[in-house]
């Protein structure tokens, strides 16, 4: 069990997409250790920003294939991808 927010969180994706839920839905898009549920990444990101959440939604990616045809192939790293909603009136200044 994973307890230190530095090891859960590892970083923020800043896509256009992330943007635009961050706009809109008061979402935020992070990059999380692939041992991390939910409950901890709860807890890793209202102590690590001191912000109030309400929902988190979370996603695995296994990762891409490349060079198939050569010696040296080899796969891109697997992910997870946690979608954080904070509460109203909260706000992330990411930039």
């Amino acid at each position: 069990m994973i307890q230190d927010p530095n090891r859960i969180i590892q970083t923020i994706r800043l896509s256009e997409k992330a943007t635009r839920l961050g706009e809109e839905n008061n979402e935020y898009v992070f990059i999380v250790n692939r041992e991390a549920n939910k409950l901890q990444i709860k807890a890793a990101v209202e102590k690590h920003f001191g912000k109030k959440v309400a929902a988190v939604r979370t996603a695995t990616f296994d990762g891409k294939a490349r060079r198939q045809s050569r010696a040296d192939a080899g796969r891109t790293n697997h992910y997870k991808k946690a979608i954080v909603r904070l509460k109203d009136g909260e706000r992330l200044d990411l930039v």
